[in-house]
């Protein structure tokens, strides 16, 4: 069974642990005390506010559930410890030189950074645009207002431009958008819109290129308990670890 040490005790960390049925948690940390005595106390594990003492617990691979900043300050020392880390906040890799930074770090200590689906699907194949550049690669996401904490009366485009200027802004909502240009090797356009009729994030994938044209549309369910972060991302991390050691490896 692979041990786990996860990093945020948010809502995304909740979901993971409370259906880790063949994973186990061996302990958890949030700089906020109370997040984290509550987490652990859901799935039997140790609870931490000190990333130092964390770190000597017994797990293989670090989860982090918490924020584009938590990669930044802590992703290093998870991957100089020998363990690798599964990020969640694609957004920080937004940044050319810390990415290359860690990257390099991995490299040397023979690690991984893993990255999951999060809520968007179609990051397998979009690695094709590794080989074949795509000419077109647009996301276009639309989100209930209330998600992003503001009003809206009608359909209002927020931004608009390449995803890594968009993760400066909205550092909890377009994670999403650096992952697929890391994924297919340039950075995504991005729209993000607002609209009170919608209940439901939805991710609209615009794509083109030598191998023809995709068009994806997803309608996420937020999280419970907080509506800026769509269930499938959640539900993308259990699915990574659940197959880190299946001998059958499916997609690109």
């Amino acid at each position: 069974m692979i041990k786990i040490g996860l990093l945020g005790c948010g809502n995304v960390g909740h979901i993971i642990a409370t259906h880790a049925e063949s994973i186990q948690v061996t302990a958890v940390f949030d700089i906020i005390p109370g997040r984290a005595e509550t987490l652990a106390a859901l799935c039997h594990a140790r609870p931490y506010t000190d990333f130092d003492a964390f770190m000597q617990e017994d797990f293989s691979i670090v989860v982090e559930a918490a924020s584009v900043d938590a990669v930044r300050i802590y992703s290093e020392a998870v991957l100089r410890s020998g363990r690798d880390i599964a990020v969640l906040s694609a957004g920080a890799l937004a940044d050319d030189e810390f990415r290359e930074h860690l990257i390099e770090v991995a490299r040397e200590m023979g690690k991984k950074i893993r990255i999951p689906s999060g809520a968007i699907v179609g990051l397998d194949n979009l690695k094709v645009g590794q080989i074949s550049p795509p000419t077109q690669l647009l996301l276009r996401t639309t989100k209930p207002p209330a998600s992003l904490g503001m009003t809206a009366e009608a359909p209002t485009e927020i931004f608009k431009g390449l995803a890594h200027e968009c993760i400066k802004q909205y550092p909890k909502n377009i994670n999403v958008a650096v992952a697929l240009g890391l994924a297919a090797g340039r950075d995504a356009d991005v729209e993000l819109w607002v609209d009170p009729a919608a209940e439901r994030n939805i991710h609209e994938l615009f794509v083109e290129g030598d191998f023809g044209d995709i068009y994806v549309r997803v309608r996420n369910v937020p999280s419970p308990d907080n509506p800026a972060t769509s269930y499938m991302a959640a539900l993308s991390i259990l699915t990574l670890l659940k197959n880190l050691e299946n001998p059958l490896v499916v997609g690109t």
